[in-house]
């Protein structure tokens, strides 16, 4: 049995992407919240945390020279990064959906029923 646990939550994002401020800021909040993790956002737009979030992507996520965003990485305590999410570049709906998707998933209720115990 794993018996590691969530640790933290991370958005990459652009303040001005309407993908990711505030619907992700938002969604990402509650979904910390119901995992129990600080939420960490990494802004592309300051270098220093573009770097990191550049290094994230490239690792876990959707990768490619100008990535979507936002995309959302859960870091557990034995090491692993699940990536998530990541945003659509269709109408900002549609990575709405893609939030609801994710909080009705299996995926989070085994999640969430691991930490019960």
């Amino acid at each position: 049995m794993n018996s590691a646990a969530p640790e933290r939550l991370t958005i990459v994002l652009a303040p001005w992407c309407p993908h990711c401020v505030p619907l992700s800021v938002r969604h990402g909040r509650r979904l910390a919240r119901l995992l129990k993790v600080p939420l960490r956002t990494l802004d592309i737009d300051r270098p220093a945390q573009e770097r990191a979030a550049d290094r994230l992507v490239a690792r876990y996520g959707d990768a490619a020279p100008d990535y979507l965003i936002p995309q959302v990485f859960l870091e557990w305590s034995d090491g692993r990064v699940e990536h998530l999410l990541t945003g659509f570049s269709e109408q900002v709906a549609r990575t709405d959906r893609a939030w609801k998707d994710l909080f009705r998933s299996r995926w989070l209720k085994g999640v969430l029923a691991g930490r019960k115990r």
